[in-house]
């Protein structure tokens, strides 16, 4: 048993395990507009793995067995996949809540620039990833000019009601710089809140912390600084059992652009599949098998315990 399990164990007496399925997360791709340092799955503009449309109706059975289920989409960025407004407008017509987690700038992509009126037109909800309120900090992480362009987006997405109208959230993501927990979640809201308004007029609705994982291009950037051991170090010292509750694996089931089943995203980068006799495979999946499974569990699952915690929705305790 893993350094992680061991903490569970001694915590709850048991292994972690799901409740009901909440989020069904897609990976559409990782083909994505950028390259960011922090990503960890390393999205960029020449990968070519996308969800092809045979697997998105696969999703779409599993979606009609859980129609209480908020479907997340993710990437790369996931508005590239050429199936992606058709998905959503299946999704939509289901009843679902559909979010979808946008880098911004990809709306100034070609064939792109309607698509924050179409996202606005299905009432999709938005998390768009922010790293920090500064220029600098932006662009060192994701790369020259992000910064501007992601204000722009900002901007024009208030135009269309995002951030100001309750059926139109629009949630910010703030990811740490360098090998650090990210500060008090409601702090640096509010310092978002005010510099964004004071420079730009720009409105949104939470900002959300999410712990760097130590995987993909940010663990490369660990290891060639040498603070690989220390960070992961970091991240144990500081597990909070408090956050073990909210875990988003206890609540969600995460499906890779391949159809590959996984209780969370990182699982599914590291190729963690879901455990024992389980489908390994969004073809075969019956949806009321999920509920009450054993999670899979490794110690980068720290990176979701350390301090105030960290998911999808961001920090998981006060």
């Amino acid at each position: 048993m893993n350094d992680f399990g061991q903490s569970v164990h001694q915590t709850l007496g048991d292994d972690l395990k799901s409740e009901a399925v909440q989020t069904i997360q897609v990976n559409l791709g990782l083909l994505c507009n950028l390259s960011c340092r922090h990503c960890h799955v390393e999205a960029s503009p020449k990968r070519t793995e996308i969800m092809t449309w045979e697997t998105i109706q696969s999703v779409l059975r599993l979606a009609e067995a859980l129609p209480q289920a908020r479907v997340d989409l993710t990437g790369g960025a996931p508005e590239l996949n050429p199936f992606f407004r058709q998905f959503v407008d299946i999704l939509c017509d289901m009843g679902h809540t559909v979010q979808v987690r946008t880098n911004l700038t990809v709306f100034f992509e070609a064939g792109q620039a309607d698509t924050p009126d179409f996202l606005a037109s299905r009432g999709v909800h938005l998390v768009a990833s922010l790293p920090c309120y500064l220029d600098d900090n932006v662009d060192n992480q994701r790369g020259s000019g992000v910064y501007k362009r992601s204000i722009a987006a900002l901007r024009r997405l208030n135009v269309l009601g995002y951030g100001q109208q309750q059926n139109l959230p629009l949630n910010l993501v703030y990811n740490p710089g360098g090998a650090f927990l990210p500060p008090d979640q409601p702090t640096l809201e509010e310092t978002y809140r005010k510099e964004l308004k004071e420079r730009f007029e720009v409105d949104f609705t939470r900002l959300l912390t999410i712990t760097n994982m130590p995987m993909g291009r940010f663990l490369k950037d660990l290891q060639r600084d040498g603070e690989a051991e220390n960070y992961k170090s970091l991240l144990e010292d500081n597990c909070n059992r408090e956050t073990l509750d909210g875990l988003m694996c206890r609540h969600q089931i995460c499906i890779a652009w391949d159809g590959f089943l996984a209780d969370c995203d990182f699982n599914s980068t590291l190729g963690y599949s879901l455990s024992g006799n389980l489908p390994k495979h969004i073809d075969d999946v019956e949806a009321e098998k999920l509920k009450g499974r054993t999670i899979v569990t490794g110690d980068h699952c720290f990176g979701c315990t350390a301090g105030c915690g960290s998911s999808c929705g961001g920090a998981l305790v006060a």
